[in-house]
């Protein structure tokens, strides 16, 4: 028995060491040693909504574009009904002419050989700050300039005709912009938009979801004043971002605290936030379609987990610190698996329907839902192609 003990003893001696010096840096954490993490306000299982889709209905889309598109996160349409016009992991931005995919813009100045299109969206990820990396897309109704939300390049607008967009922000108040993500053009064309992080580019977006950074904000940017103003501070992990269809509110995405957000616009209640929805899942894209209803892309249902760390910053903190390799940290996060999740609610936050590929078989996640026609287009940030499901209500 001693014996045994000591190999055991060993064992934890050696186990101790090799996490502590984390000799072939396999920490998800490892470039950034001096880190922090914060309690992330997540609602109770018990608060949120228990509707699913039983029927997996998702598994009824047509997947479209396998391979030519990669990472294809936001879908636009421009204001002739033209497209549909999608942002992908090489930097560009694309449009669909009916037949075949062409390049219509980009973001960066700096385009060369190592831009060229990879087998896979992931692929691209080590050249994106030089590539840019095009998330969110609006068309302005009236111009037909197309505004695009860079994760690296900020806020930039091209002309009908495409080509290198020009910037118009990257910073507030001396606080550079390390992930810019999503906006809306009201029709004054005031643009609001996301900023997921101050302190990670999007590159490290999972550092960001991980320690819980509360550097993200909501901002407003006036063309006419060139004036970029920050409307809300402290954000941890904004993202989609879609006015109601008044311009009374607009509905913000808070992925980290899986919640959406409404911030008034007009009335007594201006410049006040509310509760819009608490959700089963992290948030990524929120649209508005004709209606005035919201359609919001959901990563995937959070799990028991999810809500652990959440709560408890200095547990995961040490967790976070442990030589986990990121794959297996976000598989944790995730269920072990992508799977699609999309809910539509309501102008009054009332949720309206549920749709779900529950296994990931045809549509495994989903960053942007646009409705059109009757017809729900379907990105992903992380897959190489863009679903189309025939939503049934015209």
């Amino acid at each position: 028995m001693g014996t045994l003990a000591a190999v055991i003893t060993g064992v934890f001696v050696l186990a101790a060491i090799y996490c502590g010096s984390n000799p072939f840096k396999h920490g998800v954490m490892t470039d950034f040693p001096g880190f922090e993490t914060y309690k992330v306000e997540l609602a109770p299982s018990s608060a949120l909504p228990t509707a699913v889709d039983s029927d997996d209905r998702l598994t009824a889309a047509d997947v479209h574009f396998v391979d030519p598109v990669q990472g294809p996160e936001s879908i636009a349409f421009d204001p002739h009904g033209r497209g549909p016009y999608t942002g992908i992991a090489d930097g560009q931005i694309v449009v669909w002419d009916g037949k075949a995919w062409k390049n219509f813009a980009y973001t960066s100045p700096n385009r060369s050989e190592i831009c060229d299109p990879k087998p896979s969206a992931l692929s691209c990820v080590e050249n994106e700050h030089i590539c840019g990396r095009p998330l969110g897309l609006r068309f302005d109704k009236k111009t037909g300039d197309l505004y695009i939300a860079d994760a690296y390049f900020g806020l930039l607008k091209v002309g009908p005709q495409g080509g290198l967009a020009s910037p118009l922000t990257t910073e507030a108040e001396r606080i550079p912009f390390k992930f810019t993500n999503d906006l809306d053009i009201d029709e004054e064309g005031i643009i609001y938009f996301s900023v997921s992080s101050s302190t990670y580019y999007r590159r490290n977006f999972l550092q960001s979801i991980f320690t819980g950074d509360p550097t993200g904000m909501l901002l407003q940017y006036n063309p006419s004043t060139k004036e970029t103003t920050i409307l809300l501070r402290g954000l941890q992990f904004p993202n989609g971002v879609s006015l109601s269809k008044d311009e009374s509110f607009l509905v913000l995405c808070e992925s980290s605290r899986s919640r959406l957000t409404k911030y008034w616009l007009k009335g007594e209640k201006a410049g006040t936030t509310e509760l819009f929805a608490l959700l089963p899942g992290a948030p990524d894209n929120v649209r508005t379609n004709e209606k005035g209803e919201f359609w919001v892309a959901i990563h995937c249902r959070r799990t028991a987990l999810t809500y652990f760390f959440a709560t408890h910053p200095t547990l995961r903190k040490l967790v976070l610190k442990l030589p986990i390799p990121t794959k297996i940290q976000y598989r944790v996060h995730t269920g072990g698996r992508h799977h699609a999740l999309i809910m539509k609610y309501g102008a009054d936050g009332q949720l309206l329907k549920v749709l779900e590929d529950s296994q990931g078989k045809v549509v495994k996640a989903v960053s942007e839902v646009e409705e059109r026609d009757g017809k729900l287009w379907i990105g992903s940030v992380l897959m190489s192609f863009i679903a189309v499901y025939n939503d049934g209500e015209g």
